[in-house]
């Protein structure tokens, strides 16, 4: 039995019926060399053999009566895969928009509460005789990184199943009585990592101390919260959910990278914020203020690398939305980011996590719905206009039950008046982006995705990569293709960059940087005994 702390307890209380605090991860597998075949009884056992081990995947949530303290994780004792593991077939020709699609219904789906909080989607039918496996958590159980090292349990460095001895210490724990429950509450209430007085003492010694860093180094950020202009897509937020994804070679992004000083995570912001400038642009919609990404940022430590409790804090920067020129926008980006780095205080997230402490459920969920049903959220300044978040992955390429592995993503949660969540992991020599989006808002996310192959054209011509105008002949060679808009956005194969990456960068562009669910649709079903 464990008390969640109060930053995993929020994603509980945060939860309201149009926004579902749940991550996930999405793996393509190609099982055409599998030893022996694929069959979807071999990755149910497989996924049952490999989480036996790992706590998050068998503990259940049991909440405290009156919310007197934060739920507890009991060790299921009633645990049954059949009530995890689902099997979906798409419908045909299973095209990659088809998967986004049913992502998107996926995740809008509550987690059930009476078990372990996740569940694994093995989808069946993609283009190609490929099959994808979609992981839901909640977020109360895992953060991005934990995640991605959850479902790296499910896989093996070659096609060989490597079959794991039974290691697992716990076996199902009674589930406390509601007595039980409020007398070790009103214990565990008296004692609290920080006295409330001393906490505030320590919050306003970081804030003066943040203040005057700033001041002395002469920053003027571009990305401070509650600066953001609003869109459409940063107003109150309905049950639906849709997805798109896209992938580009990563060693083209680090061509960007080494071109122009900039960091990897500065080239996708810069990418991102390309993309959503012409989205927006597309929709008469662009502000004339640049929008705003927060980007969570794992504070994980070495010590505490075993531990699936979420160890996040984030920063703000800007997207440089206003600036047309790509080489301009990555400039303002990397010294917005630069500075963030150098005005920020590792004691930060520890302060978060130590007022978290004093939430509870009560209070807390309701200024969500309240934020949410009294219109404040379509009226008040956005904090943010999207999340990026950026999960570091493997470099070596993995199996699943045999099956090579050819695309990993996250998914992240969209928020009340932020509708629009960009996702994305390295894998091999690819990164993938997982755009998901309120489909009350958003009506058609494959239209942000299709702009990322264009975009990044632009990126690298202004870099030096690509000769003068090849963005342009690009753009007018892609208007004769009569393929659909939906589908070409839809297709991970045909969103990916394959344009020339070249050696050196000009020197306009070096300098300008350097001077700078179990509610089931129709056709899921559980696995067969």
């Amino acid at each position: 039995m464990e008390r969640l702390s109060g930053l995993d307890a929020s994603f509980i209380y945060m939860e309201t019926p149009t926004m579902r605090m749940q991550v996930a991860f999405l793996v393509i597998c190609d099982p055409a060399n599998t030893p022996g075949g694929y069959s979807f009884r071999k990755i149910v056992d497989l996924i049952d053999e490999r989480t036996r081990s790992e706590p998050a995947f068998r503990r259940r949530l049991v909440e405290i009566p009156y919310n007197l303290h934060h739920p507890i994780w009991v060790d299921d004792p009633e645990f049954n895969i059949m009530n995890h593991v689902y099997q979906y077939t798409l419908p045909q020709p299973g095209s990659l928009r088809d998967l986004g699609k049913k992502l998107g219904h996926v995740i809008s789906q509550p987690l059930r509460r009476d078990c372990p909080l996740w569940e694994a989607w093995v989808i069946e039918g993609l283009e190609g005789g490929r099959y994808a496996l979609m992981l839901k958590v909640h977020h109360a159980a895992v953060d991005g990184v934990s995640g991605t090292a959850l479902i790296r349990h499910l896989f093996d460095p070659t096609p060989e199943v490597r079959h794991l001895p039974d290691t697992r210490t716990h076996c199902g724990e009674r589930i406390p009585t509601r007595s039980e429950l409020i007398a070790f509450a009103m214990g565990s209430r008296v004692v609290r990592p920080r006295g409330f007085f001393e906490l505030v003492k320590d919050s306003a010694t970081v804030a003066v101390r943040t203040f005057l860093k700033r001041q002395n180094l002469g920053e003027i950020r571009r990305s401070a919260p509650l600066s953001a202009p609003r869109t459409h897509f940063n107003r109150r937020i309905g049950p639906h959910r849709d997805v798109a994804l896209v992938r580009m070679p990563l060693s083209e992004i680090k061509a960007v990278k080494n071109a122009t000083n900039a960091t990897v995570n500065d080239v996708v912001l810069a990418l991102c914020g390309g993309v959503l400038r012409d989205y927006l642009h597309s929709k008469d919609d662009l502000p004339q203020k640049s929008l705003i990404s927060m980007v969570p940022i794992s504070v994980r430590t070495e010590e505490k690398s075993r531990m699936t409790n979420n160890q996040v804090s984030g920063m703000w920067a800007t997207l440089a939305t206003h600036v047309e020129d790509p080489m301009e926008r990555l400039r303002i980006i990397n010294a917005d980011t630069e500075a963030a780095k150098r005005a920020m205080n590792p004691v930060n997230a520890g302060l978060l996590q130590d007022w978290a402490e004093y939430n509870t459920l009560g209070a807390f969920n309701l200024a969500v719905r309240l934020f949410a049903s009294s219109g404040l959220v379509d009226r008040v300044t956005p904090v943010h206009n999207t999340i990026i978040s950026n999960v570091p992955g493997p470099r070596e390429p993995l199996y699943l039950a045999g099956s090579r592995i050819e695309t990993l993503v996250p998914l992240g949660p969209v928020m009340e008046g932020v509708g629009l969540n960009i996702s994305l992991a390295s894998y091999e020599n690819t990164v993938c982006f997982s755009i998901q989006a309120d489909s009350s808002l958003i009506e058609d996310v494959g239209e942000i995705g299709a702009l990322f192959e264009p975009a990044f054209l632009h990126l690298k011509e202004a870099a030096g990569l690509l000769p003068a105008g090849a963005a342009r002949a690009a753009r007018a060679a892609g208007s004769t293709d009569k393929t659909p808009t939906k589908a070409k956005a839809a297709s991970v194969n045909g969103a990916s960059v394959n344009g020339a990456t070249g050696n050196s960068a000009s020197a306009k562009g070096s300098a300008a940087v350097k001077g700078a669910a179990r509610k089931k649709s129709n056709g899921a079903a559980r696995p067969q005994a």
